[in-house]
């Protein structure tokens, strides 16, 4: 089932969505200051490929100060414009039967695209 959702998300713009992180990823790493927002955009992008049948969850341990730092830049950088396009999203498709597995995925790309560091994708 999850390979039949992944072929069906890639049609209806998750590649594109793929490509555009992929984008936004190689023009953060041009900067040393952007690299670690760059790995950011490309987790995000690598789980937009194939959504189906993976989890995002938070990495065990201790994950420092600097990984806070970096969410509060990340969401005033444009982390809670992506979050709001991915529940935007996720609600239009909640109002047809056949869009709720899909709705479930933007919700899961929304919680990693609005604090995606200290986060772990599996």
């Amino acid at each position: 089932m999850n390979l039949i959702g992944n072929i069906i998300w890639l049609i209806f713009g998750g590649f594109l969505t793929f490509i555009e992180y992929m984008i936004g990823g190689l023009l953060l790493c041009l900067t040393i200051i952007g690299i670690p927002f760059g790995l950011q955009c490309f987790k995000i992008g690598f789980l937009t490929l194939m959504p189906f049948g993976r989890q995002v969850r938070d990495v065990p341990g201790p994950t420092g100060c600097l990984s806070t730092l970096f969410n509060i830049i990340w969401i005033f950088c444009g982390g809670i414009w992506i979050a709001v396009t991915h529940l935007g999203f996720g609600i239009l498709l909640t109002l047809t039967i056949i869009g709720i597995p899909f709705a479930r995925q933007h919700f899961k790309l929304m919680s990693l695209s609005f604090t995606p560091f200290g986060k772990e994708i599996y």
